[in-house]
């Protein structure tokens, strides 16, 4: 009989080349299967995924009524190209309108998260006539040519080939760039500093503020109390579009369908992908404010894709948001967060030191980890590596990022997965303490 997770590691490490790695390097674990919550592998081991893949498989993996629409279009129309009307599209496109704030009525459809930053940019270009685009340096907006540079990461500098990108550092108190010792200074002191570089920049070259509404893999970083309205005031003084990056954070990710919902801040334009469908079928996309689709209803819009509103990936969405709210999914993201993880991470906090900082809403949380919590040295990337392959053998799928590890489960998660999830964590952090101490 062949051993197919061996066979499945032969072709992986034969034939496939990965993102974002040394391809001599690799061994990455096989997935065969997965529901809920859990993945396995083809021998039958079972993994609790607090990774939700790539923070995306929010309402978890094989919901019946999602592969069951997708089956069915499949079986009814595979695909067509975007120049037709297609129903599913256009449900689609509602359902996404629907949980936008008043004026958004237009959805532009991508292939993913990238692209969709790449097409509001673009759009904000063209509606201002002006170039250039403020973000952040802590950020990710994904590995298209501008969306890269807009990126602030550092897999932006090999990579620097789009023009007119500016950075600014936005609020994070913990490591705060401003010296500040309070959120209410942080948030003044990271607008300030957004105003004076827009002002040196000329604002009239300005097109658009990029934003993730909460930075994800940068490191769940909530903005402070004032932020989001600050940028938005800035914006409108000077008469630049501001788009917020829901890519990660939105439906549901942080207990609301827009994280920006929590916030008193309505944007001009909104990207989105990931949890739109949970990622069963690669799709993104634009949320358009009324003014800026306005723009071009006698122009021509300058942009667009073979699979832009795809028929599986409309089929998917539809369910999906079909069965988050008829499930209440949304709210129990937010209530798992409140009820289970965060007073379980609060607790892990007070006993490990190796926990520098606990942040988060929902289903969206980190944990910053430090070799010493007095100087806030950030924990060492071959520690990381170690926790990580800890996790793993106990059963639970982490996601970590630079010296962090992400609790970002799916929205679905029980209480029960939660302290399954906890236990693990504890384990392996008191290995960590051990290793500073």
């Amino acid at each position: 009989m062949t051993d197919l997770d061996a066979r499945t590691g032969e072709l992986d490490r034969a034939h496939v080349f990965h993102s974002w790695s040394a391809q001599g390097s690799l061994s990455l674990m096989p997935v065969a299967g997965g529901e809920g919550c859990t993945v396995w592998d083809h021998s039958g081991r079972r993994y609790l995924d607090f990774s939700s893949q790539l923070v995306n498989v929010n309402i978890g993996h094989q919901h019946p009524a999602v592969v069951k629409a997708i089956q069915e279009q499949a079986a009814t129309l595979a695909t067509i190209g975007p120049a037709t009307a297609n129903l599913t599209r256009g449900e689609a496109a509602s359902r996404i309108a629907a949980r936008a704030p008043a004026g958004f009525e237009k959805v532009f459809f991508t292939n993913g998260g990238a692209d969709a930053n790449e097409n509001a940019v673009r759009m904000a270009r063209l509606h201002t006539g002006r170039d250039k685009v403020v973000s952040t340096y802590r950020s990710y907006h994904g590995n298209t040519g501008g969306a890269i540079v807009a990126t602030g990461d550092w897999r932006r500098v090999p990579n620097e080939y789009a023009r007119g990108h500016v950075h600014v550092f936005g609020p994070y108190l913990y490591r705060s760039e401003f010296w500040a010792t309070t959120q209410e200074e942080e948030c003044a002191r990271a607008l300030h500093h957004l105003r004076r570089v827009i002002q040196a920049e000329g604002p009239e070259s300005v097109a658009a503020i990029l934003l993730e509404t909460i930075p994800g893999t940068a490191g769940i970083m909530l903005p402070p109390p004032g932020y989001l309205p600050g940028v938005r005031e800035i914006a409108d003084e000077y008469g630049i579009v501001l788009i917020l990056d829901e890519v990660m954070a939105g439906f549901g990710r942080t207990g609301e369908w827009f994280a920006f919902d929590a916030y008193d801040v309505t944007p001009d334009l909104i990207t989105f992908a990931k949890g739109v469908n949970s990622g069963y079928v690669p799709v993104g996309g634009v949320v358009i404010s009324d003014p800026i689709a306005r723009t071009f209803d006698a122009r021509v819009f300058p942009g667009g894709l073979t699979y832009s509103g795809h028929p599986l990936a409309a089929a998917s969405i539809v369910a999906s948001i079909d069965a988050m709210e008829s499930e209440g999914i949304v709210a129990h993201a937010k209530k798992i967060g409140t009820d289970a993880i965060a007073p379980g991470l609060a607790a892990l906090a007070e006993k490990h030191p190796v926990i520098g900082e606990v942040r988060g809403t929902g289903v969206f949380w980190a944990l910053e980890l430090v070799a010493d919590p007095a100087t806030r040295e950030p924990l060492s990337a071959a520690l990381i590596g170690k926790a990580k392959g800890e996790l793993v053998a106990r059963g639970l799928l982490p996601f970590t990022a630079d010296n962090r590890i992400h609790v970002v489960p799916p929205c679905v998660v029980t209480a029960d997965e939660v302290e399954t999830a906890l236990t693990a964590y504890d384990e392996v952090l008191t290995l960590l303490d051990k290793e500073v101490s």
